[in-house]
Order: C-alpha cells, then structure tokens, then sequence
C-alpha cells in the first residue's frame, strides 16, 4: 500500500511517501481501502516528534479517513464488504489501507458525500466527547472556543449553536471571524486586539471553555469562567506548563479538564462514535452542522497540505485523497 510516514523528525519535507506492506484485520478489526483522511494539528506534532502513537499503532500519520470495507476480521457484525464508512484513528489515515476497530467506524454523515466524510471523524468525536460528554454543555449556557476558524473550532461553533448554547469565538483575522459569525457565533473576538476575558464578563462569565492553547491562557480561561464553569483543555498550542489559581476555582466552584482522544482505550473510542452517529449525524442530515474544508490535496502533496496547516493560512479542514 501508499503510504506516509514520518522517519525523521523535522518540518513538512521529512514527510515521506512510501509503499508499505497491506495490513490485515485481526478479531474484532476491519480492513477500510481508504478514499480520502484529514490533516490534524496532531500529525504535525508527529512529523516533529512531539506526538508517537500510542503502543501497538500504526506509524502512518493520520487520525480519520472515509472509504469502503474491504475485509473483516473474525467476529465483526454489522458490516459488509463494500460498505461506505468514516473512522475514527490512532494512526494509519494517510494510506491507501488502514485496519480500524469496528466498534470506531462510522456510517458517512447523511448527504455527505464520501470524500468529505473525511473531515468529520476526529472534529466531531473531540468535540462531542469534550463539550457534551466531558464539560456537560447545556441549552443556554454560553460556550467559548478558541481558534474558532480551525477544524475543532469550526465544528464546535455550529454543534453548540445546534444544541442552544450562546455562542463566542476567538479569531485572529476579520475573515476568520466572519465565519465564525456565520456558523454561528454570537460573537467572534479578535484575539489580537480584545481581551477575551473581558468580553465574556460583560456577558456574566463562560459556562464552558474549550481551549487548544494550554499554559498560555489557562489562567485567563479560568478568569473568563462563570460560576460552576467548565474549562477542557484538548491542545498545548501555547505550552504545556503553567500556574493555576486554586482560589478561583474554589470561588467559582469551577472545575478544569484535560483530554486526549487519541490513547484513550477501544471501548471508550466506540461509545464516543456511537454517540456521535446517533446524535450529530441527524444534525449534519438537517443542516445545522456542516463540515468547512479548505482544500482537497491528493495524497502526493501532502507537503504542501501540512505546509498550509502550519502556517494557520487555512479555515476549517485541509484533506487528502487517495
């Protein structure tokens, strides 16, 4: 099989294209021949060595792909041999194949069609087991998300909005925010310029925060928090190591989080995509969620695909098809 890899540490050339021996299913696994997988700010942590997969992964970057069953393993039920399908990865999407645990495929979005699939496994998944599962994000509160032009943010504005929750954004550019806006955000706020914490205690506080950022904001995400707020912290964009002020969480009765998706065991992995399929699908079906792609790039120039992504030049998701 085609396949892309990460042999050296380093920037966007290190990336290196390769036939690699076809993987089989084992019990429980199905082989997917894969149409189409995503760029994730967590391959680029990979391809510069911050981010291995977890033991017993696939060293193929990639963490989402659609495509078709192509065989089953010993025990599988509820799928056929040529069944369209999105999945959720620990690594293996940048490839012609990847073996996926069954119980982390999901049937493509409604009226989705099959290459776009690709952009919703890992933005969906993380934000549903984030906002909804983890922070318990309810009609009416109001929801920040940083970086609300990225692929998380893009999706985690219009699931919120979907779902009747007050809605802000952070974004760095007037065009980036305008999307935000037309997602639909309340608001989007200029990160350059405003002062977030500012902004949200003009509205009485966040009830939940979703931040990718880490030790940069986590002091500042914890001042914008209301009263029984809920910060999720999913990213270390801005470091990994930072002071938290426990007397503001006792006086908010506040509560922070931090979570990964990737590592996190097969069975937790397959209630987070049957929760997905059977409360997100119908709102993708009906509109109210839709994916935003920024370009589709073959396989081939994968490069340049990680090049936009690290650049921060694009909004919403940047695919690759194969």
């Amino acid at each position: 099989m085609r396949a892309v890899t990460a042999p050296e540490p380093g920037g966007p050339e290190s990336l290196v294209l390769s036939e690699l021996p076809d993987p089989e299913p084992g019990p429980g696994e199905v082989l997917v021949e894969v149409v189409a997988s995503a760029v994730n700010r967590a391959d680029l942590l990979q391809r510069r060595g911050f981010y291995p997969p977890p033991p017993g992964a696939s060293d193929v970057l990639g963490l989402e792909c659609s495509g078709r069953v192509a065989a089953l393993g010993e025990g599988v039920e509820g799928w056929s041999v040529g069944d369209e399908v999105c999945a959720l990865l620990a690594g293996g999407g940048y490839a012609s194949h990847v073996v996926v645990p069954a119980g982390q495929l999901m049937p493509p979005p409604p009226g989705v069609d099959l290459v776009t699939a690709a952009a919703f496994p890992e933005v969906a998944c993380t934000v549903w087991s984030n906002v909804v599962m983890t922070a318990g994000l309810r009609e009416g509160e109001t929801f920040l998300v940083h970086g609300g032009a990225g692929g998380i943010g893009t999706f985690a504005i219009q699931l919120a909005a979907a779902r009747g929750a007050r809605v802000l954004a952070t974004a760095g550019s007037a065009e980036k925010r305008a999307l935000c806006v037309d997602l639909g955000a309340e608001r989007a706020i200029d990160y350059r310029e405003e002062d977030f914490v500012a902004v949200l205690r003009e509205l009485g506080g966040a009830d939940v925060v979703l931040d990718n950022m880490g030790a940069k904001y986590l002091s500042r995400n914890v001042d914008a928090l209301a009263t029984g707020g809920r910060l999720v912290v999913i990213g270390m964009q801005g470091g990994s190591k930072a002071e938290l002020d426990l007397g503001t969480l006792l006086t908010k009765r506040a509560s922070v989080a931090a979570t990964s998706l990737r590592a996190r065991p097969v069975a937790e992995k397959a209630e987070i995509c049957a929760q997905v399929a059977e409360h997100v699908w119908p709102l993708v079906g009906a509109g109210s969620v839709r994916a935003v792609v920024h370009a589709t790039l073959p396989l081939e120039q994968v490069v340049d695909a990680h090049t936009v992504v690290e650049e921060s030049s694009h909004s919403g998701k940047v695919l690759l098809t194969i």
